[in-house]
């Protein structure tokens, strides 16, 4: 049976503080929604409306929820609720800001700043097989120091991916969508399913909870970066587990891009949680450093923000 959809707010309607301009994604355990607060400044409001558990017929505004998933339902209500709390303490430019978060219609919603740019996935398809090694470096360097911040929060992000990478228009990247509340319900309660990202999840996702830690995260910044290299997503973690046919990009990418940098790529990408970098300090140290020795040139983040500032020109 295909999975239920949720009917998104109306256009015009009014959110506590907030007037819905329209909705800007579905995904199985939330819409995203721009909107604007009463001084006209735009921001993104996410709403908790997993599918499997709610259903929003049009023209309606509480979810029905069957009494079954009700106490799963308002789990998950609570962790994202928590997720909001969480998320609202962490101040750092490569980190979405979160500026409030309020229960109405049944459910809870969460407030983030707005920003204006392009997904590094944008980026990805539209210049495949083409992405520089300075590129690369430069995105994953800056963005690492966001979940650097999230880490010292004792919070792990756990749905890292190129879709939920963000380029501003000035280059800078931001870490936006956290997986957090979602995958503590997929943990807590069987009743729902777990929602992973095909090639990104860490293996310990699928089946080995108690192992998660900051080198979870660190297996889908090597997916990710995997990407940017291939232009597509590794082989899935489970199935690798199962039988693992993934070719190193040490191997299938040589003449590209530098032995260090894939050799990196492919250190992120190990099975064995204990064999990938096991902080994100580790990781960084390697994206900052060259094959050669020498640190990444500072005009690189320059030369970022003009490529990026071109591509969101032609499109």
């Amino acid at each position: 049976m295909p999975p239920q959809t949720n009917c998104p707010l109306p256009a015009g309607f009014q959110l506590d503080q907030y007037r819905i301009e329209r909705q800007l994604s579905l995904g199985g355990f939330s819409i995203v929604y721009l909107a604007h607060d009463q001084e006209g400044t735009p921001v993104a409001i996410k709403e908790y409306l997993p599918n499997s558990l709610a259903l929003r017929k049009d023209g309606e505004l509480e979810p029905q929820v069957p009494e079954e998933n009700m106490p799963a339902f308002r789990y998950g209500m609570k962790c994202f609720f928590e997720e909001g709390r969480s998320l609202a303490k962490l101040m750092h430019p490569n980190v979405v800001q979160v500026l409030n978060f309020f229960r109405a219609n049944g459910t809870v919603y969460m407030v983030m700043q707005f920003e204006r740019g392009r997904t590094l996935h944008d980026y990805i398809q539209k210049h495949r097989g083409e992405v520089s090694e300075r590129f690369i470096r430069a995105v994953f360097t800056r963005m690492l120091n966001g979940l650097r911040e999230v880490h010292a929060h004792k919070l792990l992000h756990l749905d890292i991916k190129p879709s939920n990478i963000y380029l501003r228009n000035d280059g800078t990247p931001v870490l936006l969508d956290f997986g957090a509340a979602r995958q503590t319900l997929a943990s807590d309660q069987p009743v729902l399913k777990p929602m992973y990202t095909p090639g990104f999840a860490s293996p310990e996702q699928f089946s080995h909870r108690d192992a998660l830690g900051p080198w979870s995260d660190i297996y889908s910044v090597g997916a990710s970066l995997y990407a940017c290299i291939a232009g597509t997503a590794p082989l899935r973690s489970d199935e690798r587990a199962k039988r693992d046919t993934l070719a190193p990009v040490g191997k299938t990418h040589a003449s590209q891009y530098s032995e260090q940098l894939l050799q990196t790529v492919d250190w992120c990408l190990k099975l064995d949680p204990l064999s990938r970098p096991q902080s994100v300090y580790s990781l960084q140290k390697a994206l900052i450093r060259r094959e050669e020795g020498d640190a990444v040139h500072a005009g690189l983040f320059a030369d970022l923000g003009a490529r990026l500032k071109s591509f969101i020109g032609r499109t």
